[in-house]
């Protein structure tokens, strides 16, 4: 009797070990999510935005990770519709679709996410102190050349504008030149840190910039803790600055929307990233940026 006892408490230990252990097994087993990565490019006026936005959607999802590209808004559609990239990022207005839509066009959902300004800026040593529409387009199609004719300085004038495929350029040919070509003398740069730089580094120079690069230079926003090495002033055109009031209510003419594109309606994680940027923490960061949507 004594033995049969014994044995049945052992048996019954061991079913309890075995049990645990395969308990624990259970525990270590658990699946962990798939590793996401996502890839976004376009518009680089749109870069310090978006990291900042996929930084903390990363946080928050640890599974996803976000390859950021630049290449301009145009290139941005291109690839997007190539199938190479999961969204683009765009500062070009929707396509004129009155004769149809364009190739592939319709494929494309645009998701507004914010409003960007398109900041004027010059060297803080050019004392010039407005400007308006007319001598914009005059200084950038080379009628006016010396900085005499606008302020109350002199020596020639240095343009800088963005290469093809920039929807900043888009904008400012659109909405400036007009039909007007800007003049061949012009300094082309790849992106607004670069317009910025220039500019920084030429006292002679004229560029436009999105205002996410001159934030420490607006009024209306706080000072930088640590001022940028690269100091720029911006100024007025038609008496407004790109300020976040300005263009919340698009009384700055060099207004634009800030676009995430989508290949069809959005899925998933590509999903989810939109739904966080649009929600009030992502508009929130949009904020330290451009003027949100909502």
């Amino acid at each position: 009797m004594w033995k049969q006892a014994s044995m049945a408490r052992i048996v019954t230990l061991l079913g309890c070990l075995l049990v645990m252990n395969v308990a624990g097994c259970a525990q270590v087993m658990i699946a962990t999510p798939t590793p996401i990565n996502l890839t976004i490019a376009g518009a680089t006026a749109m870069q310090p935005v978006l990291y900042e936005l996929t930084t903390e959607f990363t946080r928050q999802h640890p599974n996803v990770r976000f390859d950021l590209r630049g290449g301009g808004s145009t290139l941005g559609e291109e690839r997007l519709l190539a199938g190479q990239i999961d969204l683009a990022a765009s500062t070009l207005p929707p396509p004129d679709t009155s004769n149809g839509p364009a190739a592939g066009a319709a494929r494309l959902v645009r998701i507004p996410i914010g409003l960007d300004g398109l900041a004027v800026v010059i060297h803080p040593s050019n004392p010039t102190s407005a400007l308006t529409m007319t001598q914009l387009r005059d200084l950038y199609n080379g009628k006016i050349i010396d900085w005499a004719e606008v302020g109350d300085t002199s020596g020639e004038v240095l343009l800088v504008s963005r290469e093809d495929g920039s929807g900043s350029r888009v904008l400012f040919e659109r909405r400036v030149m007009g039909d007007e070509a800007v003049s061949l003398t012009a300094v082309v740069m790849p992106t607004s840190a670069d317009v910025v730089a220039f500019v920084a580094r030429n006292p002679q120079a004229i560029g436009y910039v999105s205002r996410a690069f001159v934030l420490p230079w607006l009024a209306d926003q706080p000072p930088a803790a640590t001022p940028p090495a690269d100091r720029v002033r911006v100024l007025p055109l038609e008496g407004r600055t790109p300020s976040e009031t300005n263009v919340s209510d698009q009384s700055y003419i060099l207004t634009q929307p800030l676009f995430l594109i989508s290949r069809g309606e959005p899925q998933g994680q590509v999903k989810a990233f939109i739904d966080f940027v649009l929600s009030p923490a992502g508009q929130t960061i949009v904020r330290r940026y451009h003027a949100p949507v909502r």
